[in-house]
C-alpha cells in the first residue's frame, strides 16, 4: 500500500507539472499554420535527383551565370548542371583523408563512422579561375584552390586549423569578401569560439579576456551588408554573423541558458594600435528575440538565417528559423526582422557586467568618444581618425569591457510570422514574387529535420503553407537550400544526396477552385488550367486571389464535374459514402435532399468522418440524394453527389452469389470446389428455458471480469506512465499540447488514395460489411467450420458499395502524419484500423438476420 500510495503521489506531482507545462505552451492557432497539401516521396512532379558515391551533400555553391551549381560532400566535391541535376555531366574531385590520419584519428577518440573523414566545409568563389575550399580532414583541417577549369586541385595544400573548424558537426560560416575571408567557429581543440578574418594580414579576432566576447557560441550563419553604397557619410560595409551562445542577461521571467545573437563587424577594421592589437575594434553584439510576449515564453536557439536584400541596406528582410533549447521538445518559429532596427540596436545604449556576479546590466554611465564599435566615417575623418589603429586608447577599453548592447532586436508584427508544433524547421530560403494584383510577396522555402520542403507565402503578416513535399524516402535533415531563379528552381543538400524542385508546379491544380485556395503567387488561372505567370506576357485573362484565396471563379464550373453514384442498402444495415478531400484546410459538409443531417450521433443513424459519412442501421427516410462538399476560405465546393435507395425487405438469396456466414471466420476454398458448398449452415435454435438464465449468469460473471481487469490496466498504466515520464534518468520526446478545444476525437475514416491522387474508381469504393449467422449453441458444441469462400466477383464493387480493393492509405492531416493501412495484412496495427473496424463489428453483432441481393452492383449489408 504505501508503494502504491507514493506511485500515486508521483502521478500527480507528474500531473501538475503537465499542467503547467501544457498552460506555458499555449499559443494562438492561427500562427500554427498547416499545409495546404501534402505530396508525398512518389508523387513528386518535376524534380531531379544528384547521389554520387559520397555522403552528406551539406555545402553548396550556385554560379547562375555559368548555369553550375558546386556540391561539397564527404570526401568529394561536385561540378553538376544547374539545369537539370541529374544529368550524367557531372564532374568530381576525390578529396578524402588517407587512411594513416584516419586511423590517428580514432586514436583520438573521435568516431570512424562520422567524424574520421573529410567534411567540406567551406567552398566560395576566390576570384574568376579559383574556387577556395576548406575541408576536417579527419580532424585535421586543409584547404585548397580548384582550377574551375580543369576542375582540378591546382595548388599545394594549406593549413586549414586557423580557417575551419575541426569537428563536422560543430557550427560554422565562412564569407569570402573582396579576397578577405571571414569565418566563424569553435577552432582548434579547445572549442573556443571565434570570429576572424584569415586573411589578407593583418589576421583579427575576438577579445577572450578579461572579458569573454563569445560564450560558447554556436554560429549558423553570416552575411555582407554594402552599407557604403550610395552612403553620405562613407560609412563602412559590415560583417553580420548570427549564432546562439549561453545567455549574460538578466530576464524578467525564468532562467535562459541559450540566447540567440547578431554581432557585426567593420569591413575596414584593423585592430588597434596598442590596445587590441589584432583584435576587433568594431564587434558589437545584440540579442535576436523570437517569442509571443503575451505568453512569456521565448524560442531561444537560433538554427538558419535568410537575408533578403533590399534596394537599400536599411530595407533588408533578415528571416530567423528558431527552435527550443529543450532538444527533446520539437518545435520551430520563423520571425522576420527589418535591418534598421538592428541598426537601431547597435545605435542604442550598451550593456555592463559587475565582476562580483557576472550579471550584466544597462550600462548608466558616460559613454567616450567616439562611440565605442563604431566605423570610420567622415565625420570621424575630419577630426583625424583615418582608421581604427588612430582611435583612442580609452574608447578601445570600453568597447573590449561592453560588446553586448542593452536593446533587444524584436521582431516586426511583435510576434512570429509562424509557429509549428512537433516540427523542427532546420533552413530556410526566401524569395520575392509580384503577384497579379501588383503587391510583392515573399516566398518562404523551408527544409524539416525529416526532409520535407515546406513552401509558403506570407501574407497579411502570417505564413500560408501552400504545400509540404517529402523530399526524401528516408527521414534525413535538410543541410542547405539554394534557389536559383534563372533555372526557376529550388536545390535542396541532405546526407544522401541533392534534389531540385520546381520553384512551383501550378499545373498539379486541376480546377479553377484548387488554383485559387492554393495562393500561389506564381499561379493563375486562365480559364481552362491553372498555369505559371512568369511565362506569360499576356495577364489579362488570369484570375488570382492571394490576399483572401476565396474569389474569382464560378460555382457551376465545379458543378459540372461533379460525378453521382448510386447507391442501395437494405434497411437496417449500414453503408460508408467515401467523400475525397484533397485539401488539409478544408471540411467536409453533407446535404440530404438540400439539407443538413440533423447530427452525427450513433443514435441519429449518421457517424461524419474526415474522408466520408457512415449511415448506420439505415432506415427508409434516410434514402435521397446525398451531397459531399469541401469548405474551404468560407467556400462550398461539391465533390461528390449519391443517390442512395434504402430497401425495405430483404432480397432473396442466390447461391451463386452467397457471402460467407462471418466476415471473422473465413477458410479458404481449394480450386474447383462446387459453388454450392459455400451455401451458409442451417440456423441453429436458440436455447431457452433456465439455460437463459444460466447465459444471463454467465454475462453477469464475464461483465465483473472486464471491469476488473480494466481497473488493473489502468494501475499498471499510470505506473508505465510514472516510469517513461517521472523516473530520473529517462528522456523522451514531448509534444507541445494545444488549447483544449484541440483535444476533441473526430472519426476519421479510410481513404482509398490521398496526396491529391485521382479516384481510380469511377463508381468509388466503399466499405461494407455483411452481418454474420453464427447463434450461440445450448449444449455449448463446437460450431460448425465455415464454409469455404466463394469465387471472386467479376465486377469492381461488392453489394452495398464495398469496393474489391479497399483502401490502403488513411488521409494524412497537418502534414508529416502518414498511417499506413494495408489490405489483407492481418497483422495490421493502426489503432485507427482496429477501432473502426471494431466499432461496425459492434453495430452488426445485433443483427440476429442475414440479407443478401441478387443484383452484384448494388449492395446491401
Amino acid at each position: 500500500m504505501d508503494t502504491l500510495a507514493a506511485l500515486l503521489r508521483l502521478l500527480l506531482f507528474c500531473s501538475a507539472v503537465g499542467a503547467l507545462l501544457g498552460y506555458s505552451f499555449q499559443f494562438p492557432q492561427d500562427l500554427d499554420a498547416t499545409p495546404r497539401t501534402s505530396v508525398g516521396f512518389h508523387d513528386l512532379l518535376g524534380y531531379r535527383r544528384f547521389s554520387g558515391s559520397a555522403l552528406n551533400y551539406s555545402t553548396l555553391l550556385l554560379e547562375e551565370d555559368a548555369g553550375v551549381i558546386y556540391v561539397g560532400a564527404r570526401g568529394a566535391l561536385f561540378s553538376l548542371d544547374s539545369s537539370d541535376v541529374a544529368v550524367g555531366n557531372a564532374l568530381s574531385i576525390e578529396w578524402d583523408a588517407p587512411a594513416q590520419l584516419k586511423q590517428e584519428c580514432l586514436i583520438k577518440g573521435k568516431d570512424n563512422q562520422t567524424e574520421c573523414f573529410n567534411h567540406i566545409r567551406f567552398l566560395q568563389r576566390f576570384n574568376a579561375t579559383h574556387l577556395y575550399i576548406c575541408g576536417t580532414h579527419a580532424f585535421s583541417p586543409l584547404c585548397a584552390y580548384v582550377d574551375v577549369a580543369l576542375f582540378k586541385i591546382s595548388s599545394e595544400f594549406e593549413d586549414g586549423r586557423e580557417k575551419c573548424p575541426y569537428d563536422p558537426a560543430t557550427g560554422y560560416t565562412g564569407l569570402l569578401v573582396d579576397g578577405e575571408m571571414y569565418t566563424a567557429s569553435q577552432f582548434e581543440f579547445r572549442s573556443l569560439p571565434d570570429i576572424r578574418r584569415n586573411f589578407p594580414s593583418p589576421m583579427l579576432k575576438t577579445e577572450g579576456a578579461p572579458t569573454r566576447w563569445l560564450l560558447e557560441a554556436d554560429f549558423v550563419g553570416s552575411a555582407l551588408v554594402r552599407q557604403s553604397a550610395h552612403s553620405s557619410i562613407r560609412d563602412d560595409d559590415k560583417i553580420y554573423f548570427f549564432f546562439t551562445e549561453k545567455s549574460q542577461e538578466q530576464t524578467l521571467y525564468f532562467p535562459q541558458n541559450r540566447v540567440a545573437r547578431v554581432a557585426r563587424v567593420c569591413k575596414g577594421d584593423v585592430g588597434g594600435q596598442r590596445t587590441l592589437q589584432k583584435k576587433w575594434t568594431s564587434f558589437l553584439k545584440a540579442r535576436l528575440v523570437c517569442s509571443f510576449p503575451d505568453y512569456r515564453f521565448h524560442f531561444n536557439v537560433l538554427r538558419s538565417i535568410f537575408i533578403l536584400e533590399g534596394p537599400a541596406p536599411q530595407s533588408s528582410i533578415l528571416y530567423g528559423v528558431f527552435g527550443l533549447e529543450w532538444k527533446n521538445v520539437k518545435a520551430s518559429a520563423i520571425c522576420q526582422y527589418s535591418f534598421a532596427d538592428v541598426q537601431r540596436a547597435f545605435d542604442g545604449p550598451y550593456m555592463e557586467s559587475q565582476d562580483s556576479t557576472l550579471i550584466w546590466r544597462e550600462y548608466t554611465s558616460t559613454v567616450p568618444e567616439p562611440r565605442p564599435g563604431s566605423c570610420i566615417t567622415d565625420k570621424l575623418r575630419a577630426t583625424g581618425i583615418n582608421s581604427s589603429r588612430d582611435l583612442p586608447d580609452d574608447v578601445l577599453e570600453f568597447i573590449r569591457r561592453h560588446p553586448l548592447m542593452f536593446q533587444p532586436i524584436h521582431p516586426q508584427e511583435g510576434r512570429p510570422l509562424l509557429f509549428k508544433r512537433n516540427m523542427d524547421y532546420t533552413k530556410m530560403a526566401v524569395r520575392r514574387v509580384t503577384a497579379l494584383d501588383g503587391r510583392t510577396y515573399h516566398v518562404l522555402f523551408m527544409g524539416t529535420d525529416e526532409g520535407w520542403l515546406h513552401r509558403a507565402v506570407e501574407v497579411k503578416g502570417h505564413i500560408h503553407i501552400i504545400e509540404e513535399l517529402q523530399l526524401f524516402e528516408k527521414p534525413q535533415p535538410v543541410d542547405s537550400i539554394v534557389i536559383s531563379e534563372a533555372m526557376r528552381s529550388v536545390y535542396v543538400g541532405a546526407p544522401t544526396g541533392v534534389v531540385q524542385v520546381p520553384l512551383s508546379t501550378c499545373h498539379r491544380y486541376a480546377s479553377c477552385f484548387d488554383c485559387i485556395f492554393a495562393r500561389d503567387p506564381s499561379c493563375a488561372w486562365d480559364g481552362k488550367m491553372c498555369v505559371e505567370m512568369d511565362s506569360l506576357s499576356d495577364r489579362y485573362n488570369l484570375t488570382q486571389d492571394i490576399l483572401n484565396g476565396n474569389s474569382g471563379c464560378e460555382n457551376r464550373t465545379a458543378e459540372d464535374s461533379v460525378p453521382t453514384r448510386t447507391r442501395s442498402v437494405t434497411e437496417g444495415d449500414d453503408v460508408l459514402l467515401l467523400c475525397e478531400i484533397y485539401s488539409n484546410l478544408a471540411t467536409p459538409r453533407w446535404t440530404l435532399n438540400g439539407c443538413e443531417p440533423p447530427d452525427y450521433s450513433v443514435e441519429s443513424g449518421y457517424r461524419m468522418g474526415t474522408d466520408g459519412l457512415l449511415i448506420v442501421g439505415a432506415r427508409v427516410e434516410q434514402g435521397g440524394e446525398y451531397r459531399c462538399f469541401a469548405v474551404e476560405n468560407g467556400i462550398q465546393v461539391p465533390v461528390v453527389n449519391y443517390m442512395v435507395r434504402v430497401l425495405s425487405g430483404p432480397p432473396p438469396i442466390d447461391p451463386t452469389t452467397a457471402a460467407p456466414s462471418s466476415p471473422h471466420r473465413l477458410s479458404s476454398t481449394p480450386p474447383g470446389t462446387p459453388m454450392t458448398s459455400a451455401l451458409p449452415p442451417p440456423p441453429v435454435p436458440l436455447p431457452s428455458g433456465p439455460r437463459i438464465q444460466i447465459s444471463k449468469t454467465l454475462e453477469v460473471m464475464y461483465l465483473s471480469l472486464i471491469v476488473i481487469l480494466a481497473g488493473l490496466c489502468i494501475v499498471l498504466t499510470s505506473g508505465l506512465l510514472y516510469m517513461v515520464f517521472c523516473m530520473p534518468g529517462r528522456r523522451g520526446k514531448y509534444s507541445l499540447q494545444g488549447s483544449e478545444s484541440e483535444r476533441n476525437m473526430e472519426l476519421r475514416t479510410i481513404s482509398s488514395n490521398c496526396n491529391g491522387g485521382q479516384d481510380s474508381d469511377a463508381n468509388g469504393g466503399l466499405l461494407q460489411i455483411v452481418p454474420g449467422e453464427g447463434q450461440a449453441s445450448p449444449n455449448k458444441e463446437p460450431l460448425p467450420p465455415a464454409p469455404p469462400l466463394p469465387p471472386p466477383l467479376p465486377t469492381s464493387e461488392y453489394t452495398n458499395g464495398v469496393s474489391a480493393t479497399l483502401p490502403s492509405v488513411l488521409r494524412k492531416m497537418n502534414g508529416n502524419s502518414y498511417v499506413l493501412l494495408r489490405q489483407n495484412d492481418p497483422e495490421t496495427t493502426s489503432p485507427l484500423y482496429h477501432s473502426f473496424t471494431e466499432e461496425l463489428n459492434k453495430i452488426l453483432e445485433k443483427r440476429k438476420h442475414t440479407q443478401l441481393v441478387s443484383k452484384p452492383d448494388e449492395s446491401s449489408v
